[in-house]
């Protein structure tokens, strides 16, 4: 079987279904597990990635509003895998290359009617499982595809049971900064389950374009910082359009010191395997009473002087 997957969770799910050797492309966004970074990439997006948020805002806006795709795929590269399987997605057309992306470079394909092409498109906690399913069966692994199911459902009870009968504290959540947006999709959830109440997003849902005026009214507990497919350090470069606007020194979040950068890129935007990871970083930073910080540091980071985003890097 030779397996191509254009997205970084699918990617994930492949190998931790056991078919990490099966994979022969993947995407410019696929990193883990670390064998990956040796196959081909297959994609690139069609506006400067070292923009910040905002110009990538604006350049991605201006593509779709041209009725253009966001990414390019390599369709001769594509091609000359010959690939049994596609693993892609059609949830966002920003977020990756798309169902319609892999459909028009299989095209020209001569033997495009062999390769069966999956597409997932999780908004919710039970869809990622579902997806894990769905790539199961495709792959003839659908009992290695229950037992990941039963074992994050366990391991996320695990979390769960332990925060029964804390209080919640009330959580807002950046997932974009120029122009604001707060997460949505598996995050609310995900939060519930770490003891946590996200406002303003609603689970099952995309995640809405967010006024800084709302953020100022809900003054939540927490304020977690993790744009979506960025690093810390890309974080970390434009958290001054955070810091810098008016009202943020007096939210209680950031007068208690209870701002943090996460790990969105390799945790919270992944529907994959590692939400549990990502459900774990969310308990540790909520309950530190009860979890101990084995991710601070690598899912996520404190800053030490939320008045001025001065960040703890250890």
């Amino acid at each position: 079987m030779r397996i191509v997957s254009l997205l970084p969770s699918t990617t994930e799910i492949a190998a931790a279904l056991g078919f990490a050797d099966a994979l022969v492309g993947r995407s410019h966004e696929c990193d883990y597990p670390e064998r990956v970074h040796t196959l081909p990439a297959l994609t690139r997006p069609k506006y400067p990635q070292q923009n910040n948020s905002a110009s990538t805002d604006r350049e991605v806006k201006n593509l779709l509003e041209q009725g253009l795709s966001v990414y390019e795929v390599d369709a001769d590269n594509l091609a000359a895998l010959k690939p049994d399987i596609i693993l892609t997605q059609d949830h966002c057309e920003v977020c990756a290359a798309s169902l319609s992306d892999v459909t028009e470079a299989l095209r020209s394909y001569t033997h495009s009617e062999s390769v069966e092409v999956i597409s997932v498109s999780p908004v919710s906690l039970n869809g990622i499982f579902e997806s894990f399913l769905t790539i199961g069966k495709a792959l003839n692994a659908p009992e290695k595809a229950q037992e990941l199911v039963i074992e994050i459902r366990e391991r996320l009870d695990i979390i769960r049971n332990t925060v029964y009968g804390e209080a919640k504290r009330s959580v807002v959540t950046i997932e974009w900064i120029d122009p604001l947006m707060t997460a949505g999709n598996w995050i609310p959830e995900i939060t519930d389950i770490a003891g946590g109440e996200h406002l303003i997003a609603e689970a099952g849902k995309h995640s809405p374009w967010l006024q800084w005026e709302t953020v100022l009214e809900c003054d939540p507990d927490v304020l977690l910082v993790m744009p979506c497919g960025y690093s810390f350090e890309q974080t970390e470069k434009e958290l001054h359009l955070l810091t810098d606007k008016p009202g943020w020194k007096d939210l209680k979040a950031v007068q208690d010191g209870e701002v943090y950068l996460l790990e969105g890129n390799q945790y919270f935007n992944r529907p994959g395997p590692r939400i549990f990871e990502s459900t774990r970083i969310l308990a540790e930073i909520l309950h530190p009473g009860l979890f101990e910080p084995i991710h601070r540091g690598v899912g996520w980071k404190t800053l030490v002087n939320t008045k001025t985003g001065e960040i703890q890097n250890s």
